[in-house]
C-alpha cells in the first residue's frame, strides 16, 4: 500500500533552517506530483510547495516563496523541503502529499505529518 513517511521536523529558532524529507513507497513515485502542506493549530491545511513528476514545474505560495525549496530524488523515491529563514508563523505540522495512481484512478495520499516549531 501507499506509504509516505516524513522526517526532519523539530524545534528551531527564528531565522534558522530545517530540511524535511518524505520517503515514499507503494506507488510509482516518478509518475506522481508531490507536495508539502502544513496545518497550524486552529487553521486550515495550506499548500506550501508542489513539484511535478520530473520536477519541471514547481509552485509556492507567496508566504514561503524565496525561503522554501522543494526538490525530489526519483532514484530514492524521496521528496524534500528545504526551509530557510524560518519565522514563528511557519510553526505547523507539515504533511507530505502524493497525487498518485491507486490502480484505478489518481487520488491524494498523505503522510502522518511532522511537527515544525519556530521559537526562541
Amino acid at each position: 500500500q501507499v506509504q509516505l513517511v516524513e522526517s526532519g521536523g523539530g524545534l528551531v529558532q527564528p531565522g534558522g533552517s530545517l530540511r524535511l524529507s518524505c520517503a515514499a513507497s507503494g506507488f510509482t513515485f516518478s509518475y506522481s506530483a508531490m507536495s508539502w502542506y502544513r496545518q497550524a493549530p486552529g487553521k486550515e491545511r495550506e499548500l506550501v510547495a508542489t513539484i511535478t513528476s520530473v520536477g519541471r514545474d514547481i509552485n509556492y505560495p507567496d508566504s514561503v516563496k524565496g525561503r522554501f525549496t522543494i526538490s525530489r530524488d526519483n532514484a530514492k523515491n524521496t521528496v524534500y523541503l528545504q526551509m530557510n529563514s524560518l519565522k514563528p508563523e511557519d510553526t505547523a505540522v507539515y504533511y507530505c502529499n502524493a497525487y498518485a495512481y491507486n490502480g484505478e484512478y489518481y487520488t491524494n495520499f498523505w503522510g502522518q505529518g511532522t511537527q515544525v516549531t519556530v521559537s526562541s
